[in-house]
């Protein structure tokens, strides 16, 4: 057999042992190993790049930014800033119709922006605005819809630790993948709040709340600065250009730098407020910890897989297929969001980026869509990163809509199913947008 043949084999097997619930760093690892094995006719190969390969893997510096992302994502979690983040949200929006909704969304964006996390967004806003809704008198079609969708909005708006990931699997700069992420955040943003007004006049049911006084809703802003100092100062420091000397241009800090900035401050308003008490701090740490091995572990399985596809060929003779054939490199593209679509209803979003990025990257680097190299490899993370989000809210195993439902544990999954429908068009949408015109991706950058 050929290698592209033996990779085809190998990753239609590993796929089947992940839709059987085997988890993705196991599947991935062993798919790798035995994969290595069968390429090099001894098992001495895989055994003498597992001698190495963890070490090699986790000893990198910019690796070293995901736990602290990770902890100061449970900080913000435990530190009532989610509270604080759907008040000032409410103030200014609630008196209008779906108002308390489109609060919901303005809480989740602020709150992605500090926590980093599409499912820590979605589970820690669900119990603030959840019994809000309810108490408005949303249906639970509508109001379900809106946390799952709002949820996702952590894994885009940087500081993402995807997209710290995909920066590190498609060598790019971390701080560049940040900047681009912004303006297609704050579109995501602005698309679900038309969203719930468009739904909420087809549900006259609910109330709103009453116009709030200029006094009430500078006082909710005076609340929340805190969220939006932590996260001025991270990206500011991290993307702009601090030095006005003839040495050139020199961030405040490196993106590693940034998240123990922001780790250490979100960590110090929580302990200041007297939210973040020494058991949550504890349980923080555990929470990251855990997190994190869950991450590199799955991280160690996907390069050991990755190894395994060098030694067959298969990306490099799959891009110098779609070159000789003269595919289109827009139909190629499309192929692979069409991709991540579909699969994205089955496995979670970090799997998916690193079981496709070593595949998909090496052909997408062989593509001209006008942009440059460094251009195209920042547009592609984005329209990836984007489309792998809609999965998290796609039926039937999107698992922001897991999480939400067991939040109302008293609404049908149907009925969630239903309501995030709407939100999954409206993404779509915004794919499409960022497809046809790049420069809302790279204008930042």
């Amino acid at each position: 057999m050929t290698g592209v043949e033996i990779a085809l084999i190998g990753f239609a097997l590993m796929l089947i042992a992940i839709f059987l619930r085997v988890p993705i760093a196991v599947a991935m690892g062993i798919t790798g190993f035995v994969g290595i094995w069968v390429m090099r006719g001894s098992a001495a190969a895989p055994l003498s790049q597992l001698k190495t390969l963890g070490f090699d893997t986790f000893s990198s510096y910019s690796l070293s930014i995901v736990p602290m992302f990770l902890l100061m994502g449970q900080f913000a979690t435990k530190s009532g800033m989610s509270r604080a983040l759907f008040q000032a949200a409410a103030d200014w929006l609630g008196h209008r119709r779906g108002g308390i909704a489109m609060a919901t969304v303005g809480a989740c964006a602020g709150f992605g922006a500090i926590c980093g996390s599409s499912l820590a967004t979605a589970s820690t806003m669900g119990q603030v605005a959840l019994p809000e809704m309810r108490r408005a008198g949303y249906s639970d079609r509508l109001a379900t819809g809106v946390l799952a969708a709002g949820g996702t909005l952590g894994i885009l708006i940087p500081p993402s630790v995807i997209l710290v990931i995909y920066a590190i699997l498609a060598e790019q700069n971390i701080a560049k993948m940040f900047s681009a992420a912004i303006v297609p955040g704050i579109l995501a943003a602005l698309g679900y709040m038309i969203t719930v007004r468009v739904m909420a006049g087809f549900d006259p049911a609910h109330v709103e709340y009453e116009r709030a006084p200029i006094s009430a809703r500078l006082r909710s802003l005076v609340g929340i600065w805190p969220v939006i100092a932590i996260f001025a100062l991270v990206m500011g420091g991290i993307a702009a250009d601090w030095n006005w000397s003839k040495e050139g241009v020199q961030a405040l800090f490196t993106p590693t730098e940034g998240a123990a900035v922001g780790m250490i401050l979100t960590g110090l308003y929580g302990a200041l407020r007297g939210d973040l008490t020494r058991a949550g701090f504890v349980d923080s740490l555990l929470e990251a910890a855990s997190a994190t091995a869950m991450i590199f572990l799955i991280l160690l399985g996907a390069q050991l897989f990755n190894s395994f596809l060098a030694f067959t060929q298969a990306p490099q003779m799959l891009a110098q297929w779609i070159a000789a054939n003269s595919v289109a490199p827009f139909a190629v593209l499309l192929a692979m969001l069409l991709f991540y679509l579909i699969f994205g209803c089955v496995m979670d979003s970090l799997s998916m980026i690193l079981l496709t990025i070593p595949i998909f990257f090496p052909i997408i680097e062989t593509l001209d869509f006008g942009l440059g190299a460094e251009g195209t490899a920042i547009w592609f993370g984005i329209l990836a990163l984007i489309t792998v989000e809609v999965g998290l809210i796609t039926p039937p195993v999107g698992l922001n809509l897991f999480i939400i439902n067991g939040l109302s544990k008293d609404t049908a999954i149907g009925e969630t199913y239903r309501g995030v429908l709407p939100f999954i068009a409206t993404d779509i949408l915004r794919v499409a947008l960022i497809l046809l015109v790049p420069s809302l991706a790279l204008w930042l950058v």
